[in-house]
């Protein structure tokens, strides 16, 4: 059994990644409903919460159903984060999450994210400042280091447990990296069996079918494994591991009425919790993934994103289910679409666990 804290997860707990502009409320409705373990917000900035922002304070709403969840933090000074740590707390999260694995420039040139990286006394320091200030079981999502010469997971994973973090996830790349060429797990799978670490161990990178999953467990002895963008319109992806892990055997990829279904359902949330307009708005994002895969699509996305109201979404919707209602999909799941004209900033990207 794995734990965080008193927070008991099974045996080999699959996280859904806190992705910016993603790990909403409703997206991880529909991953809470598909498998997913453990879900972390979208990261929120420290410096916002304590100026009491309306994005980021709205990026606290957690609900009852998602449980157990975990609020992400960032931010590059001890005060700052020790502040939003009991903001954080007064939103009652299961547990409190401190990036400092995000690579965007914006973050990093504040010594923020994956910035930190670059002064680790000062991440030791930052990260016990947060600890202190919470009852919250504290955890860390973090990078191999910031490039290739300072690959200092090892160090970095005793330091931040001797001041009391409860788990570390590890994205296997350094910060330089960003999100290209494959993920390096021997370095996770070093600090996981390292004899002195007593936390529970999570990797992060390149998981994007069931088979990678089990080799990432077969071969580094992680205690479970945090998935990002595989999910992103394939929410699926979580119990077709589960199940692949129990049997051996691979569940069928959902059918064209399945994908409508969920994606409903993605959309209806979403205009409850943003409105009408926002909520529709920030539903174009996921259609493209929801109906990967199947022939001659373009139109019918085209006509989606010109869509205003929920009931012009569900007639196009309705009218794809109807086209494809023969259509089978091949088991070459989970099957991603391009985001990068999105604001979509992944978790993962899609390529091979390597060898």
């Amino acid at each position: 059994m794995v734990k965080i804290g008193d927070i008991e997860l099974g045996e080999f707990p699959l996280l859904l990644a806190p992705m910016e502009d993603v790990s909403d409320p409703p997206f991880r409705v529909v991953c809470k409903a598909n498998g997913a373990d453990l879900m972390y917000s979208e990261f929120i900035s420290s410096e916002g919460l304590i100026r009491d922002a309306i994005k980021s304070r709205q990026k606290l709403d957690i609900f009852d159903y998602e449980r157990p969840v975990g609020i992400q933090i960032f931010g590059g000074d001890e005060e700052p984060m020790a502040m939003a740590a009991q903001i954080v707390e007064a939103a009652n999260p299961d547990l409190l999450d401190i990036n400092f694995g995000c690579p965007v420039k914006k973050v990093t040139c504040k010594g923020a994210g994956a910035g930190i990286l670059k002064d680790i006394p000062k991440m030791v320091r930052l990260t016990e400042a947060v600890v202190k200030a919470t009852r919250l079981p504290v955890t860390v999502k973090t990078r191999l280091g910031w490039d290739d010469n300072t690959k200092n997971i090892e160090e970095v994973a005793e330091r931040l447990q001797d001041v009391g973090i409860k788990a570390l996830t590890i994205h296997g790349r350094t910060r330089t990296q960003m999100y290209k060429g494959n993920a390096d797990w021997s370095l996770i799978g070093k600090v996981k069996n390292n004899p002195r670490i007593r936390i529970p161990i999570f990797g992060n990178g390149d998981i994007c079918t069931p088979e990678q999953a089990l080799a990432a467990r077969q071969k580094f002895g992680i205690d479970g494994v945090m998935i990002g963008r595989a999910a992103i319109g394939y929410p699926w992806i979580f119990n077709e591991i589960k199940h692949y892990l129990q049997t051996g055997s691979h569940l069928p990829p959902p059918t064209v009425e399945e994908r409508v279904k969920v994606c409903k359902q993605h959309l209806h949330h979403s205009v409850s919790w943003k409105g009408e307009i926002v909520g529709i708005l920030e539903m174009r994002r996921h259609y493209a993934n929801y109906l990967k895969g199947l022939p001659h699509i373009k139109e019918f996305r085209a006509q989606l994103v010109t869509c205003n109201t929920p009931s012009a979404v569900e007639e196009v919707l309705d009218a794809i289910a109807l086209q494809y209602k023969d259509h089978i999909f091949e088991r070459t799941m989970p099957l991603i679409a391009d985001t990068t004209e999105s604001s979509v900033h992944p978790d993962e990207v899609v390529c091979g666990f390597p060898g």
